[in-house]
């Protein structure tokens, strides 16, 4: 009764063919803002070269307010954070596509004439690198693939004591990548269709997603180890099968806990910070789904040897 009911690692390659599906249109979407803007993405300030502005207002202001000014100038999707800080009221830090002097100062004006007089003395207004594009790109890079190699190495040494240790460490880090393809394609995707453009905090969100994949696909490995020890002859496919029954409570409470606050955040939070939360809140919900239904069956499609050019029983 438990197998007919709640046997989920046996529709495995459904799963497959699903994140197969997501992912390939994901890599069409990049390939197409390649070929159409010269990048997989639609690239922020931060990520190349711009304008940034730090203003003070003396009244309370909006942030559609700052952007209608910019609007007029005929500067799409500038980035605009509010500031927060001891004397920082009503402080705002504006990024946007490379402006003269000359216009700069218009814009400054403007601001100051239709939204709302500034305090004398607080403006900001500086050349902004792309030096986070190169270098925060990079550390990314290096974390994510440092983290692979340490969870890789972490969990052939926990699990030293279950047969073929390599194989979990191998399917976490597989779940990750497919994670992170999730979200390299979301964002590729929200790029062409919304204009939504990726800035240094879409590699916060990368990190994060990637961090949380693997925390959560260890919870489930974590059990299947326990499992393993407690029932020596039961099969492997059902001893796994169990272990995701025994941990999705865990999983889906957590899922839902963040769900709901970025949710609120995506309904009641500014626009600039919208791309942000939407692809950590589709990263999150791809490391539930990748831990339960990627990662765990992997591990049944390798002890089954239906993985291509791993048949081995290493």
């Amino acid at each position: 009764m438990f197998n007919f009911l709640f046997n989920l690692v046996e529709n495995r390659r459904k799963y497959y063919i699903f994140s197969s599906i997501l992912i390939g249109l994901g890599i069409a979407a990049m390939i197409y803002s390649y070929v159409t803007t010269g990048a997989i993405f639609q690239l922020g300030v931060d990520f190349r070269s711009g304008t940034r502005f730090e203003v003070q207002f003396v009244e309370q202001t909006t942030e559609n307010e700052i952007r209608a000014v910019f609007a007029d100038y005929e500067i799409s999707n500038p980035s605009v954070i509010a500031l927060r800080g001891e004397g920082l009221q009503n402080a705002w830090q504006i990024r946007s596509e490379f402006v003269t002097v000359e216009e700069a100062q218009a814009i400054v004006k403007t601001l100051d004439e239709d939204v709302g007089a500034l305090i004398e003395g607080t403006t900001l207004v500086d050349s902004v690198s792309p030096s986070v594009g190169a270098e925060v790109t990079r550390a990314a890079f290096i974390a994510i693939t440092v983290a692979a190699v340490v969870i890789l190495g972490y969990i052939m040494l926990v699990f030293r004591q279950v047969p073929n240790p390599f194989r979990y460490g191998a399917c976490a880090v597989a779940a990750m990548i497919h994670d992170l393809f999730i979200i390299f394609g979301f964002a590729a995707i929200t790029g062409v269709l919304f204009g939504w453009e990726v800035d240094a905090l879409f590699l916060t969100a990368v990190l994060t997603v990637a961090g949380f994949s693997l925390q959560d696909t260890i919870v489930v490995f974590d059990r299947i180890r326990e499992n393993i020890a407690k029932r020596p002859f039961e099969r492997y496919e059902k001893i796994v099968n169990r272990s995701i029954l025994e941990t999705i409570h865990r999983s889906l409470a957590t899922q839902m806990n963040a769900m709901f606050i970025l949710v609120a955040l995506l309904l009641f939070g500014g626009a600039s910070i919208k791309p942000f939360i939407a692809v950590l809140f589709i990263g999150l919900f791809s490391g539930t789904y990748s831990s339960i239904f990627i990662a765990t069956p992997l591990l049944v499609s390798w002890e089954k040897k239906e993985i291509p050019l791993v048949r081995s029983t290493a």
